[in-house]
């Protein structure tokens, strides 16, 4: 029985960049249009007024004013308000 592993490519080295996902803005600061509030994988957060989700199911704002977070059952919200 061998008492070292053969030499070869190492069985490790795989790692993934970060995704650099969450709130990017909480409630109460003041966002322009355009500006992301949250970046997520699936819908953690939907978007309430003034707000606006992309295929990767970032929210951003739709227009000037401050940010809101509120809850409606089990679904959160997060909408833009003046």
């Amino acid at each position: 029985m061998a008492h070292k592993k053969g030499l070869g490519s190492s069985r490790n080295g795989r790692d993934s960049n970060p995704k650099m996902l969450g709130v990017k803005l909480f409630a109460g600061q003041d966002v322009s249009a355009g500006m992301i509030l949250v970046r997520q994988r699936g819908t953690r957060f939907r978007p309430g007024p003034g707000a606006g989700i992309g295929k990767d199911d970032t929210i951003f704002a739709m227009r000037d004013g401050k940010v809101a977070f509120r809850t409606s059952g089990e679904r959160r919200f997060v909408s833009v308000v003046d």
